[in-house]
């Protein structure tokens, strides 16, 4: 059997920013709807819907999200509700504890450091508590435009 060689690439040199660009392109080709299924409408929506969505369906997330947004409307609110409160809202997400508690953290945060609002800078949103690259890659791209880093996420079932 004989082996058929791929062409040899003759593309932008591996990781350059031409190369991104072309991958972004193709991509943008590929799947043109493409968007987040979480459901917000501020960047302070996306910052507490993306937190809760670890561990946790997109489906599930939005549910709890419909009432939650109703109720917590400004950062101030996240900031000030007790941590009990926050908990039996945000339940059935899973792993409401530790989310409660870093997205009471991050509302804080959010009005000492950056004047009640949420930063658009990769640096300033990974001090905010319970945010990774990930998280931030999310807000900055669905929120404020600005494309860091691609959100990769592999659910398996």
């Amino acid at each position: 059997m004989n082996e058929v060689s791929p062409p040899p690439y003759t593309g932008p040199p591996p990781g350059s920013p031409e190369q991104v660009r072309a991958i972004l392109a193709e991509l943008r080709h590929l799947y043109p709807d493409a968007k987040i299924s979480l459901n917000f409408s501020t960047p302070l929506e996306l910052l507490v819907t993306t937190q809760l969505s670890a561990q946790s369906t997109d489906e599930r997330v939005n549910m709890v999200t419909a009432e939650l947004f109703q109720k917590y409307r400004r950062v101030e609110d996240y900031a000030t509700v007790s941590q009990e409160e926050l908990e039996k809202d945000i339940q059935s997400t899973g792993f409401y504890h530790s989310k409660a508690k870093n997205i009471r953290a991050a509302a804080q945060r959010i009005l000492t450091h950056y004047g009640g609002e949420v930063p658009p800078t990769m640096e300033a949103l990974v001090t905010l508590p319970g945010v990774g690259r990930k998280t931030a890659n999310v807000v900055l791209g669905n929120a404020f435009g600005v494309v860091e880093g691609i959100v990769v996420d592999i659910l398996f079932t």
